[in-house]
């Protein structure tokens, strides 16, 4: 490693009594060997930095701890400043996998709902922002759909289509219906919301992945990469994980399903929340990305952009078994209930 970055991180660690033997570089992941052990240390940009530290905080104030463990310097601070940039010290994690994917993704997502609950909160929302919300996501929404239209009708019209514009009307029912899906449930959502004051929020992780999520000789797991944590919506996480995991190729994901079973049983959405999660979840966005895209470019690369959608659709399609399987999850969690009401009241 340069003398100089050694010497940075020597400054740095003396602030936790640590003097660095050898240190490997990985990225923005610096791995220290010191007679007091194996440790990482990361650094972040001034900007992420309060916050960051902010958060790990209130992380800890809530009781969670299985995040890789960020340790306090000798005065007690949880960072270190220099020359613009924040410095970080946690243990080096073997992180030996002792599990297959399905049972890791388990997991996962087990904690993930134990950290939603223990950081959440009721916050206040001013009702004009909610509407505000809401009118730009309709208004935003609406004119895609009309986009969708137009360029059907403009394809229809041709003699020859092109073969994305054909792959295009081919697949334009199924698009059409996760747009009319999701629109339903975000009007859904609304009425049943307009009129709240207070919304419920919890910390996210903000890049959630097995990747993020390591484990120590005990095979317990802690959240790792938490430079993105911020306060949003609990399906701030679910969505991107799921819009990575289901943009591939068709198939069945059943073991999605029951990643999100697991996640909904120690952590249960109020009904406003599952409207909106399965609303933002089935609207096909990146589909209507490529379309945009394509009809905007004046040269275009056929065989590229009929990739491109075919990738989408799939992943639309995908999506679209997910979606109607948490349905059909929660049209069984009420009449479950229903009927224990019933019993209860005969």
């Amino acid at each position: 490693m340069e003398n100089n970055h050694f010497k940075k991180l020597s400054t740095v660690l003396a602030n936790y009594g640590v003097e660095p033997h050898f240190v490997e570089s990985f990225g923005k992941v610096f791995k220290v060997y010191s007679s007091k052990g194996t440790f990482a240390v990361k650094k972040l940009s001034a900007e992420k930095g309060v916050d960051f530290v902010r958060a790990i905080q209130y992380i800890y104030q809530r009781g969670y701890n299985r995040i890789v463990p960020v340790y306090p310097t000798m005065d007690g601070r949880y960072a270190v400043w220099d020359e613009n940039e924040l410095f970080y010290l946690m243990p080096w994690l073997i992180n030996e996998e002792k599990e297959n994917r399905y049972e890791k993704h388990q997991k996962l997502f087990r904690e993930l709902a134990r950290f939603h609950h223990l950081t959440s909160n009721e916050q206040p929302i001013n009702v004009e922002e909610r509407t505000e919300h809401y009118e730009m996501m309709t208004e935003k929404w609406d004119k895609q759909r009309e986009f969708l239209t137009e360029f059907l009708d403009r394809c229809e019209k041709k003699v020859y289509m092109s073969p994305f514009e054909l792959q295009f009307c081919t697949y334009y029912n199924e698009i059409s219906q996760s747009i009319h899906f999701a629109r339903r449930k975000l009007d859904s959502w609304y009425e049943q919301t307009k009129e709240n004051d207070k919304v419920r929020t919890v910390i996210i992780h903000g890049k959630l992945s097995t990747e993020h999520f390591l484990y120590d000789e005990r095979g317990m797991g802690y959240f790792s990469n938490l430079e993105e944590i911020r306060t949003a919506s609990p399906f701030h996480d679910l969505i991107p994980f799921l819009s990575r995991t289901l943009h591939t190729y068709p198939k069945m994901n059943d073991e999605c399903v029951d990643w999100l079973v697991t996640y909904f049983q120690h952590f249960p959405y109020r009904e406003e929340e599952t409207l909106l999660f399965l609303g933002y979840l089935a609207y096909p966005s990146l589909t209507m990305r490529v379309l945009e895209q394509y009809y905007h470019r004046e040269k275009k690369n056929e065989a590229k952009y009929v990739k491109k959608l075919q990738h989408q659709y799939w992943g639309l399609k995908n999506t679209e078994y997910i979606v109607m399987k948490m349905e059909e999850w929660e049209q069984q969690k009420k009449a479950t209930a229903v009927e224990q009401e019933e019993t209860t009241s005969d």
